[in-house]
């Protein structure tokens, strides 16, 4: 497993980390805990160092505390998130922070954090979603500035809201953040254009989410796929997505020259092929999934032909929505 700094912050973390929203069986339909714990044992052993999680992922933060005291002589670095307190994704414009991430409420979810995982600190305390007016507003920044001090945490950062790496530029920029969780993919290459750069010039790690489209740059995808009931896919690819999505990954194979299951490793690539990009968080449920994307570590880059071709795949939707 290769490995990239976290910005400045000091840390090393390895390149693929691990995504952990949907594990345990309050979460995605279908996933279990036993499995869970499986995979996660699987992927330290594999030489991942970095998991993300956060308050509101159901029962993976108990779970992942489970695992990495259990693997005590690994060195497990863990990413957790405070929801905001009106319970509102994404932040919508002109909210004010005392409403979204009060100094009480960061300490009270960080606290509940650390019981329900069984942790002393988490390496990285994030808000779940983030707005550039809050900048220099609220007490936020003194209560991460104590909590750092009190050595519940050790760096700040924020998941950026859904397809919108523009609303942490101003943070990034300001200094007073660590690290930022953006999605960025080949279907969303929006980052690139300004939020990466940022980054790297203000020394701010990055953390990617969604890689893989919740699935859509798998390959499994097709206009036939349906999900179980309670599956929250089934309402992120609804209606003619699937289809959409068919005929997306399939042009881009054929401009690849490689199988439709091979994209997935290609998209993983992609990503990593950016140098201000510190790791990268695919969601997995299972020990196969770990030891496919664990693979992919193995210093291999896509050609200079092979990132142009992707730069054409751009496709600027949400889904979310």
């Amino acid at each position: 497993m290769r490995c990239r700094a976290l910005g400045r912050s000091g840390l090393s973390v390895s390149e693929i980390g691990y995504g952990a929203w949907g594990i345990g069986e309050s979460a995605w339909v279908g996933a279990t805990e036993s499995e869970s714990v499986r995979a996660l044992h699987r992927a330290v052993e594999l030489g991942v160092n970095f998991v993300d999680t956060a308050r509101g992922y159901g029962e993976s933060e108990r779970i992942v505390g489970r695992v990495v005291r259990e693997r005590s002589g690994d060195e497990v670095l863990v990413a957790t998130k405070v929801p905001p307190k009106n319970q509102m994704w994404p932040a919508p414009e002109g909210v004010d922070p005392a409403e979204t991430f009060p100094g009480e409420h960061i300490r009270e979810s960080l606290e509940t954090s650390l019981r329900v995982s069984g942790l002393d600190h988490f390496d990285v305390l994030q808000f779940h979603v983030w707005s550039d007016d809050w900048v220099g507003r609220g007490d936020w920044l003194e209560t991460i500035t104590t909590l750092k001090q009190e050595g519940k945490i050790r760096l700040f950062g924020v998941s950026v809201n859904d397809h919108r790496p523009d609303s942490a530029l101003a943070l990034v920029r300001s200094g007073a953040v660590d690290s930022v969780q953006v999605i960025y993919n080949v279907f969303d290459q929006a980052p690139a254009d300004e939020l990466l750069p940022a980054c790297a010039e203000h020394g701010v790690g990055v953390i990617v989410r969604v890689p893989l489209d919740e699935g859509g740059l798998t390959g499994r995808i097709t206009a036939g796929t349906t999900f179980p009931e309670g599956d929250w896919r089934g309402r992120y690819f609804r209606d003619d997505r699937p289809a959409q999505v068919e005929r997306r990954v399939a042009a881009i194979a054929a401009d690849l020259g490689v199988a439709t299951d091979g994209i997935a490793e290609c998209a993983l690539r992609f990503v990593l092929s950016s140098p201000e990009v510190s790791t990268v968080i695919p969601g997995m449920r299972s020990v196969r999934n770990v030891e496919r994307n664990t693979a992919v570590s193995d210093g291999r880059s896509l050609t200079a032909a092979q990132l142009a071709v992707l730069s054409r795949h751009r496709w600027q939707r949400n889904f979310y929505s």
